[in-house]
């Protein structure tokens, strides 16, 4: 079997009080040094090189500030190195995605910022090891710096971890995540071939109409329960710079319990509906549609129910783990573009309109799925098409 990639292996943690006060301080150490290497990338964002551009600020720099403070601080000795350097390594990617995208010239609400700061009451403890920095031993994972935390291990590994991350959810649960390489799992040939449009009504309309996926509406399902333990906590809230309430703290925790479920369900109606697309299809035409713009729509609460970057990602995930073929399709005018003859309409359709009618042929089919079936023609995989023929292009 073929490669297909690296993968992450998720499980939870069963971790003792001595754990969580070593997981605790490991933490405070590697939150220290990224403060100290955003302080650092704040300080280069005024200066600018020769040709124009922002000075760099890779790892050597906060590397080197790394060793020196290890020397003189000994509290951070009694830390691993392991996980500082890696730290040191976020803030240098999530600070170079940045500066792509400013220099992409992508627009403010697009574009990732630059790395903040972390809170000591805010930021949720996240915990990187390369191969050098842990060890799985009798079924146990051995951290540098001599901890030891029981897996529960609910699937076997495909393969040796090239790394792990140790973090804690909102929850206050710990988890292992294991960076594996996976090997593909191929199914039996079928032939078929399918299109994939995203939309908000149904979360997605294909060329099938057994493999629709409507909006399942977990959201707007605990919407009333979520809204009450948020009127718990304002009503508890305490002044600003004054420790939470153990009210506040059981109405947040039981706010995020919810929370959690929904992403679960969502996470799980996602996976479902992706391995019944690529059991039955060999070839996945899927529109390449980036759902951040609705979140300042009007229908931006319907919208993030519908989870359609989390079933675009498990889709996606799923095809690659068994071997399908998924063709990306920009979405571009594929509401306005005819499935049948490629003639395109000369006026944007509204949403309110949900029958699409070509001017040129006179098809008439609903909206969305004349989009699937664009999806199909755009990816040369039109069946109907014995030449494979394109939209035509305006």
């Amino acid at each position: 079997m073929n490669g297909a990639g690296h993968v992450r292996y998720t499980y939870r943690l069963r971790v003792s009080s001595t754990g969580l006060s070593w997981l605790g301080a490991e933490w405070a150490r590697c939150r220290w040094v990224w403060n100290e290497c955003v302080a650092v990338s704040r300080k280069l964002n005024g200066l600018n090189r020769p040709d124009g551009q922002k000075a760099a600020c890779g790892p050597a720099e906060p590397d080197e500030m790394l060793t020196q403070a290890r020397q003189s601080m000994a509290w951070l000795r009694e830390g691993a190195s392991v996980p500082q350097q890696q730290t040191i390594r976020d803030v240098a990617k999530s600070r170079a995605k940045a500066l792509k995208d400013i220099g992409a010239g992508l627009p403010m609400r697009q574009r990732a910022g630059m790395p903040r700061t972390k809170r000591k009451r805010e930021a949720l403890p996240t915990l990187n090891y390369t191969r050098r920095g842990f060890r799985l031993k009798d079924g146990r994972l051995h951290l540098a710096g001599g901890l030891v935390l029981t897996v529960v291990w609910s699937r076997d590994l495909p393969s040796a971890p090239t790394s792990v991350r140790a973090y804690r959810d909102s929850l206050g649960h710990w988890y292992a995540s294991f960076v594996v390489e996976a090997a593909t799992e191929p199914l039996p040939a079928t032939g078929a071939v399918i299109g994939i449009d995203w939309g908000v009504r149904e979360t997605a309309t294909t060329t099938s109409d057994e493999h629709d996926l409507p909006h399942a509406e977990h959201g707007r399902t605990a919407a009333s329960k979520l809204a009450r333990y948020h009127r718990m906590m304002a009503r508890r809230r305490t002044p600003k710079y004054t420790p939470d309430s153990a009210g506040y703290k059981r109405a947040g925790r039981a706010a995020a319990k919810v929370s959690k479920k929904i992403v679960r369900q969502r996470q799980d109606t996602a996976r479902k509906w992706a391995k019944s697309i690529v059991r039955d299809f060999d070839h996945l035409a899927v529109e390449d549609f980036r759902p951040r713009f609705l979140a300042r729509s009007t229908m931006a609460r319907k919208a993030a129910d519908a989870a359609i970057a989390a079933a675009k990602t498990a889709l996606i995930e799923m095809a690659r783990k068994h071997g399908r073929a998924v063709h990306l399709v920009h979405p571009a005018h594929t509401t306005m573009d005819c499935a049948q003859c490629g003639a395109r309409a000369k006026h944007r359709i509204p949403l309110s309109e949900r029958t699409y009618t070509c001017t040129a042929c006179g098809t008439v089919s609903p909206r969305d799925r004349n989009s699937a079936r664009v999806m199909l023609v755009r990816a040369g995989l039109n069946p109907a098409g014995a030449d494979l023929v394109s939209p035509g292009v305006c």
